[in-house]
């Protein structure tokens, strides 16, 4: 398996060449040059870590003891159950699929305790951005790494109580949280030019861990085969998965998915407040906003969809000279046009499409779900069909946002034990001003 960068720069590459990137050298994301196929009657058959295991070999295929590494992190003991991501039915042919079993209880742990294994051994400083669940994901998977430094952006003040407490409790030497003074798309754009120095990137040993990660994309491929076959007794059969998203990462793995042969009939889209994504699939334009607004689903409060360059990709034709010109118009004005494909559908969610949504499952079910969940479930409901089963993605248990389950429900959400007394732990961090010579000075001074 080769990669190439959306921007065309560069020779195609093996993925222990990527494995540490972000963005590339030309400032694209790479991409492989194919997809590959699915296995859908072999795989039905298999465990989360043998199916991972399958999947991932397509992708990794140069990676030495791939299987063992995958299952170290596909255990009870990590996730808490061996389906690793169970589908929980609400009712016949609706069912939410439980992402969030892993150590920070989060989605994002699925593909971070991959990653963290990927990198063990290797003299490391990862750099990242997060708007809640991703840095601390990649902090429980890295925390304690010898010859690993961890240096994750934050938007200061911007996440719920209990996510900054999370993140900032933790006390090993090599965790750096920098919260800084803005919004996410700060502390992503931060990001981006640090990789786009290319000496310091290298001097540095600059590796990333943000959804731009291709290992984090084809980790999160995996969990929509597993669902799939949870929802479905046959390989003729078609299922629509809806996904909340601010990034276009947790969904873009859907999409790959669909490319492999998954029989997906839909990717529903959903966004908050922020709906540049939703804006797009229903006009074809888009148009990035200056600021993200801060809502209840905070994790989803950005205005700048990293991965969205990698299906756009897809959609001119894997031109990277036509891909640029439209990120030209992006800088220049904005916005760009372009007809998007017919697999997705899309709407946004409001605070009070949340707060309903809440009680709703919790009413007619007694599922307590997240504003994150709930963002996904309001959007696909709207979508469902007959005799199609709908998959919503479980992104975040309701503990993360008390605040929000309290005012939809009047009451406190379960608190699993290992995270009592979180907020009150002490916190270790550092405000910074979205300054990239700062950031890169703080860098430099950690050996």
């Amino acid at each position: 398996m080769l990669y190439v960068s959306t921007r065309g720069g560069g020779t195609p590459q093996r993925f222990s060449g990527i494995l540490l990137e972000g963005l590339a050298a030309d400032g694209g994301l790479y991409v492989p040059e194919r997809f590959p196929q699915a296995d859908l009657a072999r795989w039905r058959r298999l465990p989360y870590p043998a199916l991972a295991n399958a999947i991932l070999a397509e992708f990794m295929d140069d990676v030495r003891d791939l299987a063992r590494l995958v299952e170290r992190t596909y255990t009870a003991r990590i996730f808490g159950t061996e389906d690793i991501t169970p589908l929980k039915t609400l009712e016949p042919g609706l069912h939410l699929l439980a992402l969030s079993n892993g150590p920070t209880a989060a989605f994002k742990d699925v593909a971070m305790q991959l990653l963290g294994n990927l990198f063990e051994g290797k003299r490391l400083k990862i750099l990242g951005a997060t708007s809640g669940d991703t840095g601390t994901a990649a902090e429980y998977a890295l925390r304690g790494k010898s010859g690993i430094q961890v240096f994750m952006l934050s938007p200061h003040k911007r996440m719920t109580p209990f996510q900054r407490a999370q993140m900032y409790s933790l006390q090993d030497k090599n965790i750096h949280n920098l919260a800084v003074k803005g919004v996410f798309d700060d502390c992503q754009d931060l990001v981006k030019k640090v990789n786009a120095d290319a000496p310091f990137k290298e001097r540095e040993h600059i590796g990333a861990v943000n959804s731009i990660n291709w290992a984090r994309v084809a980790a999160q491929v995996v969990y929509y085969f597993k669902g799939y076959f949870a929802a479905t007794r046959s390989d003729n059969e078609q299922v629509s998965f809806a996904v909340p998203t601010g990034n276009f990462g947790n969904i873009y793995a859907g999409y790959v998915a669909r490319r492999m042969g998954l029989p997906i009939k839909r990717l529903i889209l959903a966004t908050n407040e922020n709906d540049v994504l939703d804006e797009y699939f229903r006009t074809g334009v888009y148009r990035v906003r200056k600021k993200a607004q801060q809502t209840s689903s905070p994790s989803m409060d950005i205005s700048k969809a990293s991965n969205f360059e990698r299906y756009v990709y897809d959609l001119v034709g894997g031109d990277p000279a036509r891909l640029k010109i439209l990120w030209r118009d992006l800088e220049a004005k904005g916005e760009f046009h372009l007809k998007p494909g017919g697999e997705f559908r899309s709407a946004r969610s409001t605070h009070a499409d949340r707060l309903a949504t809440i009680r709703g499952v919790h009413g007619k079910y007694g599922a307590m779900i997240d504003p994150h969940t709930a963002d996904g479930v309001h959007v696909g409901l709207q979508y469902r069909e007959p005799g199609v089963p709908l998959v919503c993605l479980e992104t975040a248990p309701p503990v993360k946002f008390a605040e929000t389950i309290r005012e939809a429900l009047g009451r406190e959400p379960e608190r699993p034990a290992e995270f009592a007394g979180l907020e009150e732990r002490p916190q270790r961090f550092e405000v910074i001003e979205p300054d990239v010579e700062l950031l890169k000075r703080l860098i430099a001074r950690e050996g």
